[in-house]
This record gives structure tokens, sequence and C-alpha cells, in this order.
């Protein structure tokens, strides 16, 4: 046991570490208050006298006494778990949105599950299955639609939704992404400030939402300046690199050949790229090449992906925090629960001005 002085006198004798787990009641002692004092301060709950506040953050740092969340939660009946819906947890992008939503939740006691639907239908229904057991508090899609099982929903079950990065359609609940539409019209229009008038469009899925947005943003930005998006020159893939590995054999027989490409994600656009120099073309020089999502991969292929860097992050911490919200019971009004963030261009070494004519044949 040994003594702990605070403002010049000895409140309480501590327990040796490893003799005992520092309990609440030890706080309580050490900071002269009552434990129902500590256990406000430690969970905001209540107002307290600034004095009072700095004696509990004291005592607490001096014993390092960590709460039984678990039993905080039983009481509480919550989980202090997340779930999050992942389309494809092999694709890079999400890593930078999941560090966010993970920053941004762990700061506030909550963890996350995350549930990889993939292309597997029935990994719907476990979704579901895991709301409806009580073991989450809030869930966070990220694969653009809503789960459900036997008929029924996620919004059925009534627990808080957060859409982030591919919005729902007719969603009630919040939503955040980037303007996909105004991002895939700049890549129009870059490539035809660059003298490009014989462009390809690699995209996804044809029910994709983030297809749909970009491929009507970018047939947006080349008519404002006089080009069109040929129906053969349009590729679409399911936003893998293997796809835009297929794409590219399909590109690499076209004649005349486009001599630019918009590809609706990196990673598309990076199997793209080595498929095509396999082939023989070079890029930028025969071809230039624009990608989307800003991935880590992109700053490392050679040459350099020309791409819109989605802040990732952002789009996390700013995801978790309407969830916050929302598990907190408040009322979100609509001009605050939609939020759409700015793609920004990478102007890198995949794009350059459009070759001389005779290129455009095999």
């Amino acid at each position: 046991m040994i003594p702990f002085h605070v403002g010049g006198s000895i409140l309480v004798r501590l327990r040796r570490e490893g003799t005992q787990a520092v309990t609440i009641a030890d706080v309580a002692r050490l900071a002269g208050v009552s434990t129902a004092t500590v256990s406000r301060a430690l969970s905001a709950s209540a107002a307290l006298r600034p004095e009072t506040l700095a004696l509990v953050e004291a005592a607490v740092a001096r014993t390092g006494y960590m709460p039984n969340v678990a039993a905080r939660t039983l009481r509480g009946r919550r989980s202090m778990v997340v779930l999050v819906v992942v389309p494809d947890i092999a694709n890079p992008f999400f890593s930078g949105v999941l560090r966010g939503l993970e920053d941004e939740l762990s700061q506030h006691g909550y963890g996350l599950l995350i549930g990889d639907i993939g292309p597997h239908n029935e990994k719907q229904a476990q979704i579901v299955g895991v709301v409806q057991a009580g073991q989450v508090d809030g869930v966070v899609l990220l694969n653009g639609h809503i789960p459900r099982k036997a008929g029924r929903d996620l919004t059925a079950l009534g627990i808080p939704i957060v859409a982030v990065c591919e919005p729902i359609e007719k969603a009630t609940f919040p939503q955040v992404e980037v303007r996909n539409h105004e991002a895939a019209r700049q890549a129009g229009a870059h490539l035809a400030a660059l003298g490009h008038r014989h462009v390809a469009y690699l995209g996804g899925p044809a029910r994709n939402i983030l297809e749909r947005q970009r491929q009507a943003g970018f047939r947006e930005g080349l008519a404002e300046a006089g080009c069109e998006l040929q129906p053969g020159w349009i590729f679409l893939g399911d936003f893998t690199m293997a796809s835009g590995a297929l794409a590219a054999r399909s590109f690499v027989m076209a004649v005349p050949r486009p001599t630019a490409v918009f590809a609706a994600n990196d990673e598309m656009a990076i199997g793209f790229l080595k498929t095509i120099q396999a082939a023989g073309l070079r890029v930028p020089d025969d071809v230039s090449l624009i990608g989307f999502d800003g991935i880590e991969f992109a700053d490392f292929v050679e040459p350099t992906l020309t791409t819109f860097r989605q802040p990732r992050e952002a789009l996390g911490r700013m995801g978790a925090g309407l969830l916050l919200r929302a598990m907190a019971g408040e009322t979100i009004a609509p001009e605050e629960a939609r939020v759409r963030l700015d793609a920004v261009l990478l102007d890198r070494d995949s794009t350059a001005a459009a070759p001389a004519p005779k290129a455009l044949s095999r």
C-alpha cells in the first residue's frame, strides 16, 4: 500500500500494482467523492464542477482505472459495437474509410464489426440476423443497398443506419458521399482540354449507382467539349483489377483505337494499364488514362496514375459522426443528413496531350 497526495492531503492508500484490480470505489476514495460522482464523470452524463472533474481525472490517471465496459453496456442494454457492411473487403479503397470510421467511433467507446457481404446473397440474411440479435447498436452501409432477410430489411428493425460512399436511392437515413457526377464531368473536360476527341470509358456493373453517376458525368463533360462517347468504346467491369485487364484485351483490338480512357475506379485502371503495356502500348504516349478513388497503389504504378482522390477518411469520420448522433437519439435535419464531399483531381503522369491522328489506327 502506498500513499497518494492531492492538494497536500493523503486521500487513500492504493493497492500495489498486480495484487488486485483497481475499482471505481478506489477512484472515488482517492478523489474524495462518491462512486456515483465518478460514474457521472466517466460517462459525462451530468455536469460537474470543474474542480470535482479534475479530482476524478487525476485519480483515474493515477490508478490506471479502466471502466468495466461489459457491465456498463449490460446495464444500458448497449453493445458498444457498430456493424460496417462492406461490399468487398479486399478492395483497398475501403481501408481509408474504415480508418476514419474507427478513429471517430473509438473515441466514443465503440468497436467495429465488419460484415464482408461480397457477391453472396446469403450474407444479407446473416447481416440482418446480427442486428436482430441485438449484437450491434448501429449500422454503416458501404455497399450501396439495404440488406434483407425473408422480405424484411434493416430499416424495419429500428436501428440507426448511415450509408457512406455509395448512396442509396430513396433511403431516409443519413448518407455521406462524394460528388461523383461532378468529378466524372471534370474527367471528361480534362481529357477534352488535352485534345482527346476519341475516348473510351471503363465502368462498373450497370446497376451500380456509382457507375451510373460517373458515366453520366463523364458523358456530360465530353458533350460540353463537343465530344461523344461511342457505344463501342464503353467497357463495363466489376471494379476489380481483373475486369480492367479483361477490358484492356478488347481495347487493344479496337480499330480505330481511342487515345484516352476514363476508368470509374483505380483498381480497374491499374489492371487496364498493366495489360495494355504488356501489349506494347505506351501510357500516355499512345493512350492517356484517368482513374477514380486515389488509392495508394495509384501512387506506385508506372507511370503514376492521374486520378480523382476521394477523401476516404473524411467520409468515414463524417459517417461515424452522423451515426453517433442517431444512436444518441438525435433527430438529424434533412439538410444535415445528406453530405456530399469533393473528389480532387490529381494530374499525374498517365495523361498527356492527344497523339497525332495516325495513332488512331492499329
